[in-house]
């Protein structure tokens, strides 16, 4: 008899059992006392740990996932590659742009300033403090590692060193296990921690409250960013950016369910090309834009950063969060095909250029991962515009090429 495979728990089943399990502890131990305090401080003891390691993985990450995908960018040759990936990087930018300034007009009325900084500093210093803390210093700061990997990556395509690149694609498989093994499978139970820790210091329904019309602003902004991406492409093409849109849904409801735009890529490939796409088109730009295109993330994890900051009270500019917005579409580059890896890119940069600590790490780990399907199902069906847009470009060289040699 065949032994029916066990289904796993996913991710987001795991966090969403972790913030509630935290929500109930959390309510639980204010009601104990001082025992109440030990369950509490146990967990702090947890995110300390895991912090430190977080902290330590971060140049790991950066280096093996930014310094192999700018090589295999480089690899490639002609036009085509370079205006694909400068048109998905302007995507991207234009993506967290607007979610920027949608952001700073809507959030002022959702999030309220210095809403649990307060509380939960008193309680973090006071109370829910580790039991003991274990130093564990990264080998390298954030910015070091990424001129490594600038360096490296750039470095592999031009000497094209096959030994060198094996070395570091193996490099990068260790740390996409060491992501999808270790440390993705470790973050529920640090939410769990933070969510008990706000929880006991009397933040969390507001904070929840305001969670959900955050979620709120993001899918609509996901919804926003493709009619606009279609639009441009639709009219290159001289096509109903909505029918173009209707073609994609499959893409988008496959992505929900897989959480990977490395996965959806056979999906996504087939609906480009129901599109009216060029079968060479579809099949290099869909791919390509699979770890390059990531308009939907860029959304989330900019407008979920803009929330917290605000939540803590901090001063928020464009010119703070545009630098920002610009390293979020490169360090999100061939992030791996794993529920919450470009939030995971993304930690290295929200702690050296916006000053993220322990706790806001932990809320947007939170926010970005409860979210991510659909950010995910964003970014792949953007894939499809970058597509219909590329095919009505070289399907205009060609004919201008064409007219040439003709005359």
């Amino acid at each position: 008899m065949e032994q029916k495979a066990k289904k796993k728990l996913g991710l987001l089943p795991k966090l969403v059992i972790a913030i509630a399990l935290g929500l109930i502890v959390g309510f639980a131990a204010q009601k104990m006392g001082g025992a109440g305090e030990i369950i509490i401080r146990i967990g702090a003891t947890y995110n300390s740990i895991f912090g430190n390691f977080l902290s330590f993985c971060i140049p790991l990450i950066i280096i093996g996932f930014v310094a192999p995908g700018i090589a295999d960018l480089g690899a490639g040759a002609g036009k085509t590659l370079a205006q694909t990936t400068g048109i998905a990087y302007a995507s991207t930018i234009i993506a967290g742009s607007l979610a920027y300034g949608v952001d700073m007009l809507l959030f002022p009325y959702l999030v309220h300033a210095d809403m649990f900084v307060t509380n939960a500093q008193n309680a973090e210093e006071t109370v829910v403090s580790s039991l003991f803390t274990i130093e564990m210093p990264a080998i390298m700061g954030v910015m070091s590692a990424l001129l490594i990997s600038f360096i490296l990556g750039l470095g592999m395509a031009v000497i094209k060193n096959h030994s060198l690149k094996e070395t570091m694609n193996d490099f990068a498989e260790i740390v996409n296990k060491l992501v999808a093994n270790v440390v993705i499978p470790l973050l529920p139970f640090h939410v769990y921690g933070i969510f008990a820790k706000l929880t006991y210091a009397g933040t969390i329904v507001e904070l929840m409250t305001s969670f959900i019309k955050v979620f709120a602003v993001v899918i609509v902004l996901h919804c926003v960013i493709l009619v606009f991406q279609y639009t441009v492409a639709g009219s290159a093409a001289k096509k109903n950016p909505f029918a173009l849109i209707k073609n994609m849904i499959p893409a988008y409801t496959t992505a929900i369910g897989t959480q990977s735009s490395a996965a959806t890529i056979p999906v996504t490939v087939q609906c480009t090309k129901h599109n009216g796409v060029s079968d060479a088109i579809a099949e290099f730009v869909c791919p390509l834009c699979a770890t390059i295109h990531l308009s939907g993330s860029t959304i989330t994890l900019t407008s979920c950063s803009i929330a917290v900051m605000m939540m803590q009270g901090q001063a928020i500019t464009f010119g703070k969060m545009f630098p920002f917005i610009l390293m979020l579409g490169v360090t999100m580059v061939a992030a791996p095909g794993v529920p919450g890896g470009a939030v995971m890119a993304a930690l290295g940069i929200l702690q050296s250029m916006l000053g993220f600590d322990e706790t806001m790490c932990g809320l947007m780990i939170a926010l970005y991962i409860a979210q991510d399907s659909f950010g995910t199902a964003c970014n792949v069906t953007g894939d499809g515009a970058i597509a219909v847009l590329m095919d009505a470009l070289t399907g205009k060289k060609s004919k201008a090429a064409k007219a040439s040699v003709q005359g």
